[in-house]
């Protein structure tokens, strides 16, 4: 799904003290936004809208951050960066307050992926405190906590839906599910997390700084694999590149598809979890792969990087030829690939270039691709 980010930082956040709105204000070595807009990036986001105070537009941020100003409440706010992403709108929208910097990449990817099946989507947590209803500094009485959760952020929506609802609302909302409530918008609660506090008083920035220091010492276990593949040119009249079927004057030879993108990307995923080739497990001389869907081969790679505890960061793949053009299928080679390993496709790239009619793909003889995998340990 196509998918942008509203960051909400107009708010000035004083009484965090400091003398600087919080977002920024030094945290851990970085700034607070720092923290928040690299959560996102993590997660894939190539669409990330700052709503800042129109004081701030100065204010240093990475280069490809669209800045929108901001209004004087949050709901205006977030209303002005829906309109900035409606002349080209995205499938879901996740909106976040700047001064939560310890998101983490998980929450964002469990918000994300509960808005295939949803409308809308947030994180809570269950309240496990005793509440008390109170006057004058005492007690009045007792709340029943069931089905009580403290909202965090990142909530997210289909945009159409949320767009319209902001459009629609009379404002003062304290949150995009309030707004989204008001219009009728069902809203599935996922899991939030303890860690992903809110800098609000000065005493927070020491709490947010030995969270950020924490998940800082937990290193994951991060892993690269490459792959490369060659199939000659036989007779025939199409090609399959990544699980796309290409009109073509010749076809590929090999003992499966000769699916040569796929089979790179299958050997990178093999490469990173140490486990050989796509020769180790399914052997070429075993008469039952002949002809195969290399999406076989590469679901079975993704399966056991999921079995061995890795989590698909990325995969990028290079065809190399002279013919066909792989540019126009390109898209539809990204979709594919995330659908098979059952990812994001915005995780997924392909790409094509020439040997400049240098070597066998130069004179016409056939396609190689090279690809690289990043695994995640969970």
């Amino acid at each position: 799904m196509r998918k942008a980010a509203i960051i909400v930082a107009a708010g000035r956040g004083l009484r965090a003290g400091g003398g600087l709105p919080k977002q920024w204000r030094p945290l851990a070595g970085r700034r607070v936004a720092d923290w928040t807009l690299a959560a996102f990036e993590a997660t894939g986001f190539e669409r990330i809208v700052v709503v800042m105070h129109p004081d701030d537009h100065a204010i240093p941020l990475p280069a490809r951050v669209t800045r929108v100003t901001g209004g004087a409440t949050r709901d205006a706010s977030v209303r002005a960066g829906l309109e900035a992403l409606a002349e080209d709108p995205p499938e879901i929208v996740l909106i976040h307050d700047i001064a939560r910097p310890c998101v983490t990449p998980a929450l964002v990817d469990r918000v994300c992926a509960a808005l295939e099946q949803a409308e809308a989507a947030a994180p809570g947590l269950p309240v496990s405190d005793a509440l008390w209803r109170g006057a004058e500094a005492q007690v009045t009485g007792t709340q029943d906590r069931s089905g009580l959760y403290r909202a965090q952020t990142p909530q997210g929506f289909r945009f159409d839906a949320i767009f319209s609802a902001h459009r629609a609302h009379c404002g003062g909302a304290a949150d995009d599910v309030e707004v989204a409530r008001a219009a009728g918008l069902p809203v599935t609660i996922v899991e939030g997390e303890e860690s992903n506090i809110k800098i609000t008083g000065p005493g927070d920035f020491a709490r947010a700084e030995a969270i950020l220091r924490g998940q800082m010492q937990t290193i994951p276990d991060i892993r690269l694999g490459n792959g490369y593949d060659v199939h000659r040119f036989t007779a025939g009249d199409h090609v399959i590149l990544c699980g796309v079927k290409v009109p073509h004057d010749h076809a590929l030879d090999g003992h499966s598809d000769a699916d040569v993108g796929m089979h790179a990307i299958t050997d990178a995923i093999y490469g990173a979890l140490a486990q050989g080739d796509i020769g180790r497990h399914f052997p070429p001389s075993d008469p039952q792969w002949k002809g195969a869907a290399s999406e076989i081969f590469l679901a079975h790679a993704g399966d056991l990087a999921r079995a061995k505890g890795f989590g698909i960061g990325n995969v990028d793949c290079t065809i190399v030829c002279e013919r066909p053009k792989v540019g126009p299928h390109a898209a539809a080679m990204q979709a594919e690939i995330a659908r098979i390993l059952r990812i994001d496709a915005a995780r997924v790239s392909v790409k094509a270039t020439t040997s400049e009619r240098l070597g066998f793909t130069g004179r016409g003889e056939g396609i190689a691709a090279l690809a690289t995998a990043t695994l995640i340990g969970s």
